[in-house]
């Protein structure tokens, strides 16, 4: 080999060295930030599963007249069993298997999932889809909550501030509401606890790397089906859901199938989209879905009593939802991801 040929190689294969300054040396940033496509793709297939869950659901157990709604989350229970049992069968996921700990690592997520989905029924069933959707607002405050006792994460007083115009709208609508169902608004309150609880404690849990997003889905199922069959039987539901005279009509039965698999979906993307963004991102994008509901409930659901105030409450509530979005966006846009500087001489290390 010529020295030409020698010297041309080696300038082919230098690498300059990374860029001091004194004695610290520039690092690429953390590869594990989440990018804004991914953040975006995961806010909106929940938002989409979840518009779609709620109108099925409101169709199978207000249209069709379906008498459990205990019985449809029993349905989305075996469907989440059905398709992750399935997929890690056919090694097309993965996930933990069981052992003594799983209970103890999982607690109490089955209990808040079962309470969820069951309030969250029992809610969609006894209300209209407006006053369902906008009193969903306060899982949004409750969510608030628990992030800052849990994770120690706080809102700017700015969001603080768009939170409170979402539950005052809430708050007003719900004064006027002129088809007032006390148990509905029981159920519904239920759920919004337990829809930020939920949020809160995946995130946590996920956070923690102990199980993954496939074993949670799996085995909160997996703990609370048994009591859900329970519950249904001794209350009295199970046998009215058997004795319902539609089971054969292809439309309803069609639609009844489609919840139990788009149950399994809904809580897929709650679990994806609180992994990638938050527990608070998931709970706001399921409310800013509800302003597609809360106007297609009043003209399409058929069950909604219309008043000036119950209208301007909800109104309110949904600019509300909007504010938060664009607030939210705004101080993500402002953020710039820190450059992390790690010594070469020394072992302190500084960001700027």
């Amino acid at each position: 080999m010529s020295f030409k040929t020698e010297q041309t190689r080696r300038r082919r294969d230098y690498q300059a060295p990374p860029v001091t300054m004194g004695s610290v040396t520039e690092a690429p940033s953390s590869t594990g930030r989440n990018s804004m496509v991914e953040s975006i793709l995961a806010a909106l297939l929940y938002g989409v599963v979840s518009f779609c869950i709620t109108t099925v659901n409101k169709s199978v157990l207000t249209v069709y007249k379906f008498p459990s709604f205990q019985v449809v989350g029993i349905g989305q229970m075996v469907a989440t069993l059905l398709v992750l049992g399935l997929g890690k069968l056919f090694k097309i996921i993965s996930f933990a298997d069981f052992n003594r700990s799983t209970f103890f690592k999982i607690w109490p997520l089955p209990a808040i999932y079962l309470l969820n989905l069951v309030s969250g029924l029992g809610g969609t069933k006894r209300l209209s889809l407006p006053m369902f959707t906008v009193l969903r607002r306060f899982s949004i405050l409750f969510t608030m909550i628990l992030e800052g006792y849990l994770l120690q994460k706080h809102s700017s007083r700015l969001v603080k501030g768009v939170v409170w115009m979402m539950v005052g709208g809430a708050i007003v609508a719900a004064y006027a509401d002129l088809a007032f169902d006390m148990e509905g608004y029981f159920y519904l309150f239920l759920n919004d606890v337990c829809t930020a609880a939920n949020g809160v404690y995946i995130k946590q849990k996920l956070d923690s790397k102990e199980l993954g997003k496939y074993a949670l889905m799996f085995y909160n199922a997996v703990f609370m089906l048994p009591i859900a069959i329970l519950i249904s039987y001794v209350s009295g539901d199970m046998q009215q859901a058997i004795e319902y005279a539609h089971w054969f009509q292809v439309d309803f039965f069609m639609q009844f199938m489609g919840t139990c698999f788009i149950g399994f979906l809904l809580i897929y993307a709650t679990v994806v989209c609180t992994a990638v963004n938050s527990a608070l991102t998931t709970t706001i994008v399921g409310c800013l879905k509800n302003v597609l509901i809360t106007y297609f409930g009043m003209f399409f659901a058929g069950d909604y009593v219309y008043s000036r105030l119950n209208f301007a409450g909800v109104t309110i509530s949904v600019l509300g939802s909007v504010g938060y979005t664009y607030v939210k966006y705004a101080e993500q846009s402002q953020k710039t991801p820190a450059k992390v500087v790690v010594a070469t001489s020394s072992p302190a290390v500084t960001s700027v």
